[in-house]
């Protein structure tokens, strides 16, 4: 391993070395780096040429005669390689109101995330290349964090035919589902499944019977019943989840369950993986810190209004296992903004989804790490690493390995604030975790070597 990253080192200074008029970095200085890819976590600096990570270690010098290299005081800082959120819903095309290409990705950079990949639940959805092609150039102007589309596995959603899945990765997508929805049809997703072994990708499922409650608005259990609001099965789920897991081994695909959030489901899981399915799992804060007793306690709040639901404290207790045992593989926000007049309404009426890419690793920092359910290495492998590897990502996203495209983000760890929705770059205001006090913030986020977020300045560095 040594060897090998000493020769990548070696490639990319001869590289910049080639084009040294032109070379412009940062030395990031005197930073906690974590970078569990390397396991690395300490004191360290991280150079960075040409847009890529050079070298991290103790105490390194400024290179000479390589052009205009900026040092950056990181001390007391904690430097991360940038985070990827791999379930995230950006409305455009179709509903500019609720979030753009450029806003999402503004909010996916200031909470850290320098790759997001977008669901295709647009209007028109996602399900032709020509569409993959007009998210990427539109996330391209945006010049915040990287936008990976992720394409229909139907077409329309419609769950009746398979959308050209070959075409859409070529164009660019990481990954297909038809994510709000799933694909009932079960002859069609054992093919999109085998499409997903043909092209290296990962089918995405929502798993949930939709017959089973299709009025549903919350977990069906004692609050429920209390509140008598209609309810949704945790069963619902995890025979989803059952069924998907078996058309994954019978297909030999790769399988994603997204935003898991039953304990049902978290054994199917640990049993498909036994059985050596190709299966991964993500779970969302909301889950993992929320339960059904919300709904009630904040009065019908309709940002606690998410599918699926927050379930029982037990459901909360097993995703939470789960995520540190790495059972379920990765965190992901699910972020799902909506204008406010559609959440303002009776409950039973308000759309699915809160936002979540502005909150998410703060709420990691401070209700997981803090209180000492995962290690800052584990927090980052499941934040960066993991979803990196699902997904596929180029440029050795995820990791601060020397090569590897310098995505990178500086947080402050002691930096605290309070949870004001006013002030998100996200159009979305829908969070149930608005008044929260938190603890953790982005400083510096940096895409492709570039400094694009800079919080002691104001913001973005257009």
């Amino acid at each position: 391993m040594a060897e090998r990253s000493v020769q990548a080192k070696g490639d990319t200074i001869r590289a910049v070395q080639g084009a040294a008029d032109a070379t412009r970095g940062w030395l990031l200085k005197g930073g906690r780096v974590v970078d569990p890819a390397n396991n690395v976590d300490g004191k360290a600096d991280v150079l960075i040429l040409n847009g890529k990570v050079v070298e991290v270690g103790p105490d390194l010098p400024r290179p000479a005669g390589m052009g205009e290299v900026r040092e950056l005081d990181c001390d007391g800082l904690v430097v991360l390689p940038g985070l990827v959120d791999m379930h995230v819903h950006l409305r455009e095309p179709g509903q500019e109101r609720k979030e753009t290409i450029a806003s999402g990705a503004r909010a996916a950079l200031a909470g850290g995330f320098t790759s997001i990949a977008c669901m295709p639940n647009t209007d028109p959805p996602l399900d032709t290349a020509a569409a993959i092609t007009y998210v990427r150039e539109k996330a391209t102007a945006a010049r915040a964090a990287r936008v990976y589309p992720i394409g229909a596995i139907t077409k329309g959603r419609r769950g009746e035919e398979l959308a050209p899945i070959g075409e859409m990765v070529e164009a660019g997508a990481v990954a297909v589902s038809d994510d709000g929805l799933p694909v009932a049809n079960a002859s069609l997703l054992r093919h999109a499944l085998e499409y997903s072994r043909r092209w290296g990708i990962p089918v995405i499922e929502h798993c949930d019977d939709p017959t089973l409650a299709p009025d549903g608005v919350m977990n069906e259990g004692p609050v429920s019943l209390r509140l008598g609001l209609r309810g949704m099965p945790a069963e619902g789920e995890v025979s989803w989840v059952f069924r998907d897991c078996l058309l994954a081994r019978l297909a030999g695909g790769r399988l994603h369950i997204a935003h898991l959030s039953a304990a049902g489901s978290v054994e199917v899981v640990r049993w498909a993986k036994s059985q050596g399915i190709a299966v991964t799992a993500e779970v969302t804060p909301h889950h993992l810190l929320l339960t059904d007793e919300l709904v009630a306690s904040s009065g019908y709040d309709t940002s606690t209004k998410v599918n699926p639901p927050l379930r029982s404290e037990a459901d909360r207790q097993a995703v939470l296992t789960a995520l540190q045992e790495g059972v379920i593989d990765c965190i992901a926000s699910d972020h799902a903004p909506h204008m406010e007049e559609e959440k303002n309404r009776e409950y039973d009426l308000a759309p699915f989804g809160m936002v979540g890419l502005e909150t998410t690793l703060a709420l990691v920092m401070t209700r997981l790490i803090d209180e000492g359910y995962l290690s800052w290495s584990a927090a980052v492998e499941r934040l960066a690493v993991a979803p990196a590897r699902i997904l596929r990502l180029p440029g050795g996203a995820g990791t601060l390995s020397p090569g590897a495209m310098a995505d990178v983000v500086v947080v402050d760890p002691r930096a605290e604030w309070v949870v004001d929705p006013a002030r998100f770059y996200s159009r979305g205001r829908n969070t149930p975790f608005a008044g929260w006090k938190l603890r953790g913030q982005v400083v510096y986020g940096f895409v492709g070597g570039e400094l694009r977020f800079d919080r002691t300045v104001g913001g973005f560095l257009d």
